[in-house]
C-alpha cells in the first residue's frame, strides 16, 4: 500500500472514535492508516484517525504484540520529540485467493507484504462439478505444502471468488445438460469449504477483481471507479469511497448487462459483443473453433481478421457501457482489462479512446479510461485481498458503530 493523501478513496473509511465499545472498529482504523501511510507515526496516526494519542498508542503495542505492525529507526533531528515510524508487517498475515470461471481456476498466496507469493492456474473447456472441488482443494494443499509454519499459522482465511450464475452460458462452452443442473444453485463456498476442511468466503468475481485493481492504484486512490474485464463474459465492479458497491447478492455492479448498440444499431448487452463467448461465435460463424486453453497462450495472429473487428466492436460497446455508467453515478477512472495478452489489451483500450472520441459527452469532460494491472489473475487476487481486508482493515462507516 502506497502513502496516502487528503483526496485518497480509502481516507474517508480510515477515521475512528474513542467510545467504549468499538476497539476493533478503531484498531482497524489504525491499522488501515499504517498500510495507507507506511511510516506512520502515533502522533500522526492520532490525527489522522481522530483519536486520542494514548488510544492509538495502546492499540500499537497491542499490534506490535501480535506482530501485524512493526517499528522502524528513530526519527531524530526533527523538532519535538523523536518520532518512531510504523509499518505492517509484510508476514503479519496471509490469504490464499481461488479465482473460479467458466474456463479456468486460479489458487494463490497472498500476503500482507501487497505480493502474491505463489500461484497455480489451471484451464479446461468447462468446470466439471463431481471433480473441480476436489482439484482446487489439491492445489490449496500444494500452495500449504509450500508455505512455511510461520506462515500457515498466519493464514487469516480463504476467499473463493466466481460468476454469480456460474451455471449460465455453461451450455454454450460445450457442457452437457446435466452439469449445468449441478450447478445451478449450488452453494460454492460450502462445496469448496468441504473440500479444503476449512471455512470459507465467497465473493463475485468482478467485485474482486475490482478490489484488487482499486487497491493497486497509486495514490490518491479514485473516489469512484468503475472496473471492466473482458473475459469468457464481461466481469464488472465499482468502488466508491472506499467501497465495493456490492449489493445483498453480490451482484450489483453487473455492467455488462448494460445495454449497447451493436454494429447496425440494435440494442444488445454489452456480454453479447465484448466478451470471449462473442469472439468465439464469430470465429464459429466463419467455419472455425476457439483455442483451446488460455487466451494468453492462443496464436491471435491466426485469428485474424476476425480478431480486430471483434476489437473494435468491443471497443464501440465497452465505450458505450462507460458513458452509461458514468451517467449515474461520479466516477474519476474506469479501468478495463481482460484475460488476453497485454498486446491485445493494448489494442482494446486504443478501439475505446477511438470510440470515446467520437461520442457526445453530455455536460461532462471526457471519461477517463485506463488500462489494469491484474490481468486474468484479478478475481484470485482480489478474494485474497478481501479476506485479509474484511479480517483487519476499515470495511466501512458504519463500522464505528458496531
Amino acid at each position: 500500500m502506497q502513502k496516502n493523501s487528503v483526496d485518497d478513496g480509502i481516507g474517508p473509511i480510515a477515521r475512528g472514535f474513542a467510545q467504549s465499545g468499538v476497539r476493533l472498529a478503531n484498531e482497524r482504523a489504525v491499522m488501515t492508516l499504517i498500510g495507507l501511510n507506511p511510516g506512520v507515526s502515533n502522533a500522526e496516526l492520532a490525527r489522522l484517525s481522530g483519536l486520542g494519542p494514548q488510544t492509538t498508542s495502546r492499540i500499537v503495542v497491542d499490534l506490535e504484540a501480535r506482530e501485524l505492525v512493526l517499528r522502524g529507526e528513530v526519527l531524530r533531528g526533527r523538532r519535538g520529540q523523536p518520532a518512531t515510524p510504523l509499518f505492517l508487517n509484510p508476514d503479519g498475515a496471509f490469504g490464499i485467493g481461488i479465482g473460479l470461471g467458466w474456463r479456468h481456476f486460479e489458487v494463490l498466496l497472498f500476503g500482507m507484504s501487497g505480493l502474491t507469493l505463489a500461484s497455480i492456474r489451471r484451464s479446461y473447456a468447462w468446470p466439471d462439478f463431481n471433480t473441480i472441488f476436489a482439484e482446487i482443494a489439491a492445489e490449496v494443499a500444494t500452495i500449504r505444502a509450500g508455505m512455511t509454519a510461520q506462515q500457515v499459522s498466519r493464514l487469516a482465511g480463504i476467499g473463493v471468488a466466481s460468476p454469480s450464475h456460474l451455471e449460465r452460458h455453461l451450455g454454450r462452452l460445450g457442457a452437457p445438460a446435466g452439469q449445468v443442473e449441478l450447478w445451478r444453485g449450488a452453494d460454492l463456498a460450502a462445496e469448496v469449504s468441504r473440500a479444503v476442511g476449512e471455512p470459507v468466503e465467497w465473493f463475485n468475481s468482478g467485485n474482486a477483481a475490482c478490489w484488487a485493481e482499486f487497491i493497486a492504484r497509486p495514490e490518491p486512490r479514485p473516489r469512484g471507479m468503475a472496473y471492466f474485464q473482458v473475459g469468457t463474459l464481461v466481469g464488472a465492479g465499482i468502488a466508491i469511497d472506499g467501497q465495493l458497491w456490492q449489493g445483498p447478492t453480490g451482484n450489483a455492479a453487473n455492467l455488462g448487462a448494460i445495454l449497447v448498440a451493436d454494429a447496425a444499431g440494435r440494442p444488445c448487452y454489452l456480454h453479447t459483443i465484448a466478451s470471449i463467448l462473442a469472439l468465439q461465435q464469430r470465429i464459429e460463424a466463419a467455419g472455425g473453433s476457439l483455442p483451446a486453453g488460455d487466451p494468453m497462450n492462443w496464436d491471435w495472429v491466426s485469428l485474424e481478421p476476425l480478431a480486430t473487428d471483434w476489437l473494435d466492436d468491443a471497443g464501440r460497446a465497452l465505450a458505450s457501457a462507460v458513458l452509461s455508467t458514468r451517467a449515474v453515478m461520479e466516477l474519476n477512472l474506469t479501468i478495463i482489462d481482460g484475460v488476453m495478452p497485454r498486446p491485445i489489451m493494448d489494442r482494446l483500450l486504443e478501439r475505446v479512446d477511438h470510440h470515446l472520441a467520437a461520442m457526445p459527452y453530455f455536460g461532462a469532460d471526457r471519461p477517463t479510461v485506463s488500462l489494469g494491472q491484474m490481468g486474468g489473475s484479478a478475481a484470485a487476487n482480489g478474494a485474497a485481498q478481501l479476506v485479509l481486508f474484511h479480517r483487519f482493515f476499515s470495511r466501512a462507516w458504519n463500522i464505528f458503530a458496531t
